[in-house]
């Protein structure tokens, strides 16, 4: 699982002045009306896109847009996010289009930077077509993949060219590599991971992982009344998978050969609606919600004995939220405890490192995620890392 240091960085490329850089980033960011409402993936390319053309590498920014399945489609053009990713990088940004893209790319100056087109307009985007590979690759010199969150894809402009041209890690895949080679590659014992989320099905293969990894297992969200089903408690009409009562079982005695401690909540916030603020809330203990009730957020001594347990810890890896946090006050939990790993990672005592698209969302709503060590905004590139799966675009650039 140590990936940190076998690949080379931007600090192993010599001098690249005048030379053609291909850059794998993710450009994929939600639009409306023309203008992007959300630039944190823009934000992230700078330092690697900004690096290169002050070197006076020629860069070449390869992306895909959407979902435009092989096919030309102006709608998922990536001519539409030029305008504001320039204004991001404070520099001009050229487009360049694939038809003609071998003369466009001759007229280039060292320092200029220009953006091609949706890299899955080609049907060979997603098979990983060696002929498209080859193609893409006469554009350029180097190849650097900055792209963590399409890393789990083994696709022509993540993985392929990584084999044909010399390869590199770009900033923000580096620094995405070393945080979560300090989370669970070589981390600091004690670990914990917060593992939290709807459904136990779509976390089992992180779940089983994860025991083997770590100290302490907190298990939130709806996911935990499966594993509460599974010691007996009853759990009124709660989300449960009940069919998965029995892998549950399986977990427990997996964390218990590993020396692993899972926690579960023993004080829940139940209600007979799922609504904001309802009338029929309260805090009780585990075993007396009511057949007509639901548990949706993990209670407040709970969330007190939790914060104990990261005071005792090193490590922090969390994924997912405790309760359903887009509905007030079942956030509680979650804002809790979030504001304690931030403390205690800017006391200096804990390394934090937090993943996945509703995690980013609650860790934000808590004000906490500036002050955890590391926080990704790769959704499934992250999880199947917390899977311990081998990542084809990293794996690719360990040489």
């Amino acid at each position: 699982m140590n990936m940190a240091r076998t690949f080379k960085t931007l600090d192993d490329m010599g001098d690249i002045h005048g030379k053609r850089v291909l850059v794998r980033e993710d450009l994929n960011v939600p639009m409306a009306d023309g203008a992007v409402t959300d630039g944190t993936r823009l934000r992230a390319t700078v330092a690697t896109v900004g690096e290169l053309a002050d070197k006076g590498a020629i860069v070449l920014v390869l992306a895909h847009f959407g979902r435009p399945k092989g096919q030309r489609n102006p709608e998922m053009s990536l001519a539409m996010v030029v305008k504001p990713y320039s204004a991001v990088l404070g520099r001009p940004v050229r487009f360049i289009d694939w038809d003609g893209a071998d003369a466009a790319v001759a007229t280039l100056q060292p320092g200029d930077i220009a953006v091609l087109e949706n890299t899955r307009f080609f049907a060979g985007e997603e098979k990983n077509d060696p002929a498209l590979v080859a193609d893409i690759a006469k554009l350029g010199d180097l190849y650097v993949n900055d792209a963590f969150s399409a890393a789990h894809r083994a696709h022509a402009s993540t993985e392929g060219l990584a084999h044909v041209l010399p390869a590199f890690a770009g900033r923000a895949m580096e620094a995405e590599l070393d945080a979560l080679d300090k989370a669970l590659g070589n981390p600091e014992h004690p670990v914990a991971a917060v593992v939290g989320g709807a459904k136990v099905s779509s976390k089992l293969d992180v779940l089983k992982h994860l025991v083997t990894k770590v100290d302490h297992l907190i298990i939130g969200g709806g996911m935990a009344n499966t594993f509460l089903a599974a010691r007996g408690v009853d759990v009124g009409k709660s989300l449960c998978e009940h069919d998965l009562v029995g892998t549950a079982e399986e977990i427990f005695t997996a964390a218990e050969g590993a020396n692993c401690t899972i926690h579960l909540p023993y004080d829940v916030v139940v209600s007979k609606e799922f609504a904001p603020n309802p009338p029929s809330l309260r805090t009780c203990n585990v075993h007396e919600v009511a057949a007509d009730e639901m548990i949706l957020d993990v209670g407040p001594s709970a969330v007190e004995a939790l914060a104990d347990v990261l005071k005792t810890c090193k490590t922090l890896v969390w994924n997912g939220p405790l309760g359903a946090f887009e509905t007030p006050p079942f956030d509680a939990a979650t804002v809790a405890l979030a504001k304690t790993a931030a403390a205690l990672t800017v006391g200096g005592s804990l390394v934090s490192v937090a993943g996945g698209g509703d995690t980013v969302a609650a860790l934000n709503q808590a004000g906490a995620g500036d002050d955890f060590t590391f926080v990704s905004t790769a959704g499934g590139a992250f999880l199947e890392w917390m899977e311990g799966k081998e990542l084809p675009g990293v794996a690719a650039l360990a040489r």
